[in-house]
């Protein structure tokens, strides 16, 4: 094997640059090329490509989202564009593909796997939401994110005998509403994976003044509803309430990775390539038990489901739950 190419897609992660250099740097140590495509699968489409030095990649290891770039580009799912794509890399040369991102960026890796060429994928996405593995690169930066938020909003709460609602990023997954609640000790915490009960957490609040509280934090994924629509719903219950919504959005995917990201990252970006040389493709990298394990791409997306953890979530309502006397 003498040139690969490396993209990232989808929404941007910590620890996407330190993958990338990864895959860079060990490319150049075993004598293989490492060609970067910009803008995702949007620019494999149009040939977008730029030969990559070890000095593209200085310093990006600390740095957050793609130095790449990316874009949505939903045309991916056309056959033509598939093939389009297969064209450009023959006509470049590149035998082989490493996809960095979420779930939408393994289905484009899949439908490149499917015409029979060569792919690894490498999960970033802050949702932590690919099945198989219990970790994506990018999750643990944005979960820290989010405690360090709600840590400074229980302040101002504190202050003032306030209740807040956290609204948390997480698309359809409750992992960093989830992670980041129990880490700030939450009230309650609301995900899509549980039936949101407004009055049982309602009661919490009002058990926890009760219980000589001086304010209260829930934290709310994104997946169930928005935090205004939350303290609309919330005043139809307590309408005495002095409550707040915060909506985190965006802060949560910026900024520098922290160690665990880079280290997974740069583990996952060069034990791909290793792959590759080895002819292994058609998966992609995971982490079970801290240790790096590989999923079959078209079993994963077909077949499995992501799972959250149910039993952290019911520990901090189980930890949090004080009943009125």
């Amino acid at each position: 094997m003498k040139r690969i190419a490396v993209l990232t897609s989808g929404g941007d992660s910590q620890g996407m640059n330190a993958a990338i250099r990864a895959v860079v740097e060990q490319g150049h140590h075993l004598g293989i090329e490492v060609y970067g495509v910009y803008y995702g699968f949007k620019g494999l489409v149009e040939g977008d490509f730029k030969k990559l030095t070890v000095a593209d990649c200085q310093d990006n290891i600390k740095r957050g989202g793609t130095f790449l770039y990316s874009a949505r580009y939903p045309e991916f799912k056309e056959v033509e564009n598939q093939k389009k794509a297969l064209e450009q890399m023959k006509k470049h040369q590149i035998e082989a593909l490493v996809a960095i991102g979420g779930d939408g960026s393994f289905m484009g890796a899949l439908q490149l796997a499917n015409f029979g060429f060569p792919v690894i994928g490498i999960p970033c996405t802050i949702d932590n939401d690919i099945p198989g593995t219990e970790y994506t690169i990018g999750f643990d930066s944005a979960m820290n994110i989010a405690m360090e938020e709600i840590d400074k909003i229980s302040d101002t709460a504190a202050s003032h005998n306030r209740s807040f609602v956290i609204e948390v990023m997480g698309r359809h997954a409750g992992d960093l509403a989830i992670w980041a609640g129990v880490a700030t000790g939450a009230d309650s915490i609301a995900i899509p994976e549980v039936k949101m009960d407004m009055k049982d957490i309602v009661r919490r609040v009002h058990a926890g003044r009760q219980a000589g509280k001086d304010h209260s934090i829930i934290v709310l994924a994104e997946g169930v509803m928005s935090a205004d629509q939350f303290v609309e719903e919330f005043l139809t219950y307590a309408p005495d309430e002095d409550i707040r919504g915060v909506t985190l959005a965006h802060v949560q995917r910026g900024g520098n990775p922290t160690a665990r990201d880079r280290v997974f990252a740069t583990l996952m970006g060069a034990r791909a390539v290793d792959l590759l040389v080895q002819g292994e493709h058609g998966i992609y990298m995971g982490v079970i038990g801290e240790r790096l394990e590989t999923f079959d791409i078209i079993d994963t997306l077909r077949n499995k489901k992501h799972n959250v953890r149910r039993e952290l979530y019911e520990l901090n309502q189980d930890l949090t739950d004080k009943t009125l006397a």
